[in-house]
């Protein structure tokens, strides 16, 4: 559909909302909530993709996972802590590079340029991954381990 936004405010065109979701108050029984709050903690997925799965609101399921682990500890019980894999590193290749050719020198050449020497530059599966000075090591492993699991 193509509407033209030379006559807004003057056509029969209305605004209308579609909500998606839940949308009402439920009760739900406990044994209902404990699986549902069990597979958000398996791992295999989302916390998100569980909620929505199951047609709740994500704060919903958050709110019960933290109400669950405030039970616990008032318990004297610990959560099993999620492992965290420990970074995996890949071979470096070096590429010796031709020098360039002395370039005449002009007047914006005397502005100061930004730095790239301290770049990392990795290729996985295709994808070319530039990572600056100061990049946070969990996000660069997190990256390197979305790009390995997408080939």
């Amino acid at each position: 559909m193509t509407m033209s936004c030379d006559d807004a405010g003057i056509s029969g065109v209305r605004r209308f909302e579609v909500f998606t979701g839940v949308g009402k108050r439920r009760d739900w029984p406990p044994e209902v909530k404990a699986s549902i709050v069990a597979e958000s903690y398996s791992g295999t997925e989302s916390v998100s993709a569980v909620a929505r799965r199951h047609g709740m609101s994500v704060s919903q399921l958050f709110t019960w996972r933290r109400l669950l682990r405030k039970e616990m500890e008032e318990r004297g019980i610990a959560l099993p802590a999620a492992p965290r894999a420990a970074p995996m590193f890949v071979p470096a290749v070096l590429e010796e590079q031709e020098p360039s050719p002395p370039t005449v020198a002009s007047k914006r050449a005397s502005q100061p340029r930004s730095s790239r020497a301290s770049a990392i530059e990795l290729e996985i599966g295709g994808a070319l991954v530039r990572i600056g000075h100061g990049a946070d090591p969990d996000t660069i492993s997190a990256v390197i381990t979305a790009l390995r699991g997408s080939r």
